[in-house]
């Protein structure tokens, strides 16, 4: 009989030490899941500090984007920004988009930069040079980068009612038409989580030129004053 009172003391102290082990490890999981909690506020997004658009400026590659809602360049997305004599900041970008439900065109599009309170802040009119693409004001954001390898671009258009990004886009740019280096994917992934957008982009490939096939041409003479610099894509 002791024998048995001794086993069921030792038998219930072991429970307890497990459920006190098992509720500690249930606070710090709780713990450290506040500690992964993200803060999405698009207000308290942070961007390259120091930000110079002169080391900036020249081509970047495209290899990667967030859509926003609506007709957005596809693929073979290239981007030359420029310094202005008077300071301020333009683009200009080529890219794939598809109109008319299956019309693959090669779509120039053009930007100037207005600057703001921080040098990495602008907003963004943008334009087409056929009158079907978008035309827009839009935030410009550089989260970060390194000017010689990888840049980071966000905007968001429409917030929601608790301040985070209910429509937006990024994209990911390279100086090398081929990709990110190995030691920029990690910077660039931690940057795509603090912004909230980890997931949520695609690749982008550039697999060739722009030119116009000859059965295009009757099609080109006859709508060139809409689709005027516009080439199908091959």
């Amino acid at each position: 009989m002791l024998r048995l009172c001794i086993a069921l003391c030792v038998l219930a102290t072991c429970w307890a030490q497990d459920f006190l082990e098992s509720n500690t490890t249930v606070k710090q999981d709780c713990a450290l899941g506040t500690c992964w909690a993200q803060d999405c506020l698009v207000s308290n997004i942070t961007v390259k500090q120091d930000f110079d658009r002169m080391r900036y400026q020249g081509t970047w590659y495209a290899v990667a984007k967030k859509d926003p809602v609506g007709l957005f360049l596809l693929d073979n997305v290239v981007a030359n920004f420029k310094v202005e004599e008077d300071g301020t900041m333009t683009a200009t970008a080529t890219g794939r988009v598809i109109i008319l439900n299956n019309w693959e065109m090669c779509a120039n599009m053009f930007g100037t930069f207005e600057d703001t309170e921080d040098p990495a802040r602008f907003k963004m009119k943008y334009w087409g040079a056929a009158a079907y693409l978008q035309t827009g004001y839009d935030d410009h954001w550089i989260i970060d980068t390194d000017y010689d390898n990888y840049a980071i671009h966000y905007s968001c258009r429409e917030l929601n009612v608790d301040g985070t990004c209910l429509d937006g886009y990024s994209f990911i740019f390279s100086r090398y038409r081929d990709g990110l280096r190995p030691e920029d994917q990690r910077i660039v992934t931690e940057k795509k989580q603090e912004i909230c957008f980890l997931g949520k982009y695609r690749r982008v490939a550039h697999t060739g030129k722009m030119v116009m096939p000859y059965e295009l041409l009757l099609l080109d003479s006859l709508i060139s004053s809409k689709f005027a610099n516009v080439f199908l894509f091959l």
